[in-house]
């Protein structure tokens, strides 16, 4: 079966997380096949909504490290970017729905939706600098125009996780619910905006995101720059092997 199932609806295309036995943790075949849904999502007029979602117990872990180190991500046209540049472009409502942990892209990839139901164990977390690395897909941009620039600054640069109720605080949550129900109740959102007119929908998105999107583009492409270089340098280095190797990072030196 494959990691990453895809199912359209009543309008609604969703897209799951299917890799429960490594915690939905994201390889580049991952990417490639998510960044085909969501730009056959935008080409297909019957497709009105995407809804991205996990199980009640993970949404995802992230990035497959074993894998990230094999095929770390290259240029524009790579699968990771690819993914980004569909999902920071989409034109119509997207919902996503969050149980347990959010790791890295998995928690930055919610600022580009439009409506985000967590679960009550949803824990999101960008641990970039903890890794040796740089915020991605926008987030240093995007998280402190949420969050403001201390409470951004603290879940940046500490990179600690925070649960559902203090993301409903900081606006990145709009509803937080039991885990059991985050996925219907989702689905139900996404299938309400799927009733409504979609030339309407599309042109409010469009109003609402005008600002963001000219300047994202170009901080999306200037992390990347950094991130690659910065997987190249010590401190990343050091992270990684200390990850796979099961201790605690020496950065005194880096």
């Amino acid at each position: 079966m494959s990691d990453i199932l895809v199912h359209t609806e009543g309008g609604v295309s969703t897209l799951t997380f299917n890799r429960l036995e490594k915690k939905n943790s994201i390889t580049s075949a991952m990417y490639a096949a998510m960044a085909d849904a969501v730009e056959q999502a935008s080409a297909d007029a019957t497709v009105r909504v995407l809804l991205i979602q996990g199980d009640a117990t993970i949404f995802s872990a992230g990035n497959d490290l074993g894998d990230f180190l094999n095929a770390p991500p290259g240029g524009q046209d790579s699968p990771v970017f690819r993914f980004m540049r569909a999902l920071s472009t989409f034109p119509k409502p997207v919902v996503a729905a969050v149980c347990g942990p959010a790791v890295g892209i998995g928690t930055t990839l919610l600022f580009h939706c439009d409506l985000v139901v967590a679960g009550d164990n949803a824990a999101f977390s960008m641990p970039f600098v903890n890794l040796g690395l740089c915020p991605e897909f926008g987030s240093s941009m995007l998280v402190p125009q949420m969050f403001g620039y201390h409470r951004a600054a603290e879940a940046l640069l500490l990179g600690e996780p925070f649960m559902a109720e203090a993301a409903q605080e900081v606006g990145l949550v709009n509803r937080v619910v039991p885990p059991t129900e985050c996925n219907a109740i989702a689905a139900t959102l996404a299938g309400r905006l799927a009733a409504k007119p979609l030339s309407a929908l599309v042109e409010t998105k469009r109003l609402l995101r005008k600002s963001q999107l000219a300047q994202l583009p170009e901080r999306i492409a200037e992390e990347g720059d950094s991130f690659r270089r910065m997987l190249r340098e010590p401190a990343a280095r050091e992270a990684f092997t200390a990850f796979m190797e099961k201790r605690k990072p020496d950065f005194s030196k880096v």
